[in-house]
């Protein structure tokens, strides 16, 4: 499926004598945070006990479990004569007309009707399937970009339109040892490029890694993919192989390829490429955070290097 490109407000122009006072008309992008807790729980009343298990794990135990949710709006449209894209106490309000103040302390399953598991419609109150409903009900009040709603720290979904499809975002971590240098190099010729990086022993880092899949939301479970076995495609084929080792000396690929925080992102996107689209899911963008003030970010789609990232950037700024 083709991912909506939706139109992100057009380039800010050079100021004029003749711009309108207060910077109407300027386009800009907002976002606004809010939170809410709720419950859920996953289970089909059409498999047996065993299946939903097997399926969906702890997932599956009555009478559910909860969590914080963090939702992040992103709105965009050019400035009113009062220098706002919107007034944020109106768009406070919507949010919580719509969203907040009909979920807050609940448990999903039993608020909307999308989450009716006794409906041939319904599906299961996943992160992805979650922020696709608050779509539609903000979408109608508010001019939105984006959406981002994280259930965890290292859990969170996005959308960017209202099609049945999501960006899903699971996040780990691996620590592990390098040393930058291109072994047909002398060591002063490292030296020269890599500076302190290159020393022959090596140094190490706690990498943080977000792996981000997009694909359509599945009309029952709710799900992009089987969040269970991304998870374990992760670890298995990324952060077990990876931690605590010396890259350049453990992984074979990084004996004759310098692991920049760039090359190794490369490497995972290679690693986990197919075996993610084996899953239904498509592998969108590997970041990988070397330290506070490091990280590089691979995108694995490349004809979606032109689509619109102004949205999920604001997301993430948000």
């Amino acid at each position: 499926m083709t991912p909506p490109v939706m139109a992100a407000p057009p380039a800010s122009p050079v100021p004029a004598a003749s711009t309108r006072s207060h910077g109407q008309g300027r386009p800009c992008v907002i976002t606004r945070r809010a939170c809410f807790s709720a419950s859920h729980r996953y289970w089909l009343p059409e498999l047996s006990a065993e299946a939903n298990q097997s399926r969906f794990g702890s997932c599956t135990i009555a009478p559910g479990h909860g969590h914080n949710y963090e939702l992040i709006v992103a709105m965009g449209g050019g400035l009113d004569a009062d220098g706002m894209v919107l007034n944020l106490s109106e768009v406070k309000h919507a949010i919580r007309e719509q969203v907040t103040g009909q979920l807050d302390f609940l448990c999903l399953n039993e608020v909307w009707p999308e989450f009716d598991l006794s409906r041939p419609e319904g599906m299961l109150p996943t992160t992805e399937a979650l922020v696709h409903a608050i779509w539609k009900r903000l979408a109608p009040q508010l001019p939105l970009m984006g959406l981002r709603l994280y259930e965890t720290d290292t859990l969170w979904a996005d959308v960017i339109g209202d099609a049945m499809e999501a960006f899903l975002t699971i996040r780990t971590h691996f620590a592990a040892a390098h040393r930058l240098a291109r072994p047909e190099l002398s060591q002063q010729e490292n030296d020269a490029i890599y500076g302190k990086c290159a020393r022959p022993h090596g140094h190490g880092h706690n990498y943080l890694l977000d792996v981000t899949v997009r694909g359509p939301i599945d009309a029952r479970t709710g799900m992009v993919c089987d969040l269970a076995v991304l998870q374990g495609l992760v670890d298995d084929l990324v952060v077990e192989p990876f931690d605590h080792t010396f890259l350049n000396k453990d992984v074979e690929h990084f004996a004759t390829t310098v692991p920049t925080a760039e090359n190794i992102a490369l490497h995972i996107a290679d690693l986990l490429s197919a075996p993610i689209a084996a899953t239904g899911a498509s592998l969108h963008k590997v970041r990988l955070q070397e330290s506070p003030n490091n990280a590089a970010e691979v995108f694995a789609e490349v004809p979606q290097l032109g689509m619109k990232p102004l949205a999920l950037e604001a997301l993430a700024a948000g």
